[in-house]
């Protein structure tokens, strides 16, 4: 009986060849994954059939759902163990989409809540437009500037009537509840701010540089550069004979090779290669200058072998570094970044004492340095934000850049 139900859900549905050649095709998945997608896609159509549902139309987050908790009611089982079977459902819905069956959105998405009042919304606008902060970033000094706001209500204060002191009993009550590092970030987000409430006119005095952050005693931070020597043992321990790894290599190779941040990586989009003129269009985040930079032919073939071989066809996204797993997205954060340089780190034996995802650009800014790189062009190339220098507004001549020793660590 099962049998026959589920060839007459074959019927109008993609086949095990149809699902196997997607699979393939996205290059990120091993055969012993397709044999599990494989029976439990059979039992979801069984499950269809039975009850009378449009497959195509229960192919999204919540039918995934209710098909894994039947399923585990009927054996006795954990549904939260079962995450295999949505991932089945998710694949199966990426081959309804490559095969043009228009499958239903597998999460409705979700609305993210603006914020409360026009003065942070207008100050939102101008951290992602200004100063080119992620989504993240901004979600993030929202929260901060949330605590200052639930404060100064307490107090029974306002912005425009509120004083260091205020600032400062904050700063003193987040000390006593979180770490050094954190209330150091809570400083900056209010210093930012209350640098914009000034810029604006909404305070009469500058309280910003008398924001006070905690110290952080000098080297007990640890250094934040690799020696050269660690990041050519770094790359050259990346496994390339999976599209995984092709990834990974060419992302940490531009990183390496022109002090590329990971917002600079993660932004980085198709169209902004330009193959024939051997250019990259790069804009730093936190300035929104444009720079275009030589495509350096050892780079060049790095990515163009994983373009070719590793970057998964038909995503969704234009973005150059992709998840390599479904759904194809962007990288979402410089924590994607982290965990990709942490990773391969292990590999190959490094122990450094820090690992963050901006750890290449500083050792790329060392290496420039040691190499001679006149500090003028050194902070040009790496789109510092200087307010004594005119950098916001020089475009760099890529052919001069050609003739600069760009370390790549090769």
């Amino acid at each position: 009986m099962e049998h026959q139900i589920e060839q007459r859900a074959a019927e109008v549905s993609p086949t095990t060849e149809d699902m196997l050649r997607v699979w393939r095709a996205d290059r990120c998945m091993q055969d012993s994954s397709a044999s599990l997608y494989l029976q439990w896609i059979r039992r979801f159509r069984v499950y269809c059939a039975q009850h009378g549902l449009d497959e195509r139309a229960e192919l999204t987050l919540s039918g995934a759902q209710r098909f894994i908790a039947r399923y585990a009611q009927l054996r006795r089982l954990d549904s939260q163990r079962l995450g295999g079977a949505r991932t089945a459902l998710y694949a199966l819905s990426r081959v309804y989409q490559i095969m043009g069956l228009e499958p239903p959105a597998w999460r409705t998405p979700t609305l993210v809540r603006p914020p409360a009042t026009g003065l942070l919304r207008e100050y939102a606008d101008h951290l992602a437009r200004r100063r080119g902060n992620p989504e993240a970033t901004v979600h993030k000094k929202l929260a901060h500037v949330g605590k200052l706001s639930e404060h100064l209500a307490a107090s029974g204060k306002t912005w425009a009537t509120m004083a260091l002191t205020d600032i400062d009993v904050l700063l003193i009550e987040c000390a006593e509840r979180y770490a050094r590092s954190t209330v150091a970030d809570v400083a900056g987000s209010i210093r930012c701010f209350t640098r914009f409430l000034f810029a604006t006119g909404r305070i009469s005095i500058e309280l910003a540089e008398s924001v006070i952050s905690p110290m952080q005693p000098k080297f007990e931070r640890p250094r934040r550069a690799l020696p050269w020597r660690d990041v050519q043992h770094l790359l050259r321990s990346v496994d390339t004979s999976s599209a995984r790894g092709l990834r990974d290599h060419a992302l940490l190779l531009m990183m390496s090779t022109y002090g590329f941040g990971a917002g600079e990586v993660i932004r980085l989009q198709l169209q902004d290669i330009e193959w024939n003129a051997a250019t990259l269009k790069i804009v730093r985040p936190k300035t929104g200058v444009a720079f275009t930079l030589p495509l350096l032919p050892a780079v060049a073939k790095v990515l163009a072998f994983y373009l070719r071989d590793g970057r998964p066809p038909n995503t969704p996204t234009r973005h150059v570094f992709v998840r390599m797993k479904m759904p194809f997205g962007p990288l979402s954060a410089s924590s994607a970044v982290r965990h990709i340089l942490v990773k391969h780190a292990k590999v190959a034996g490094l122990n450094a004492p820090y690992l963050g995802s901006h750890v290449l650009r500083h050792s790329n800014a060392a290496r420039q340095v040691d190499l001679g790189v006149r500090p003028r062009v050194l902070s040009d190339l790496l789109g510092h934000r200087d307010p004594e220098s005119i950098s916001a507004y020089v475009r760099i001549a890529t052919e001069t850049l050609r003739d600069v020793s760009l370390p790549v660590p090769l």
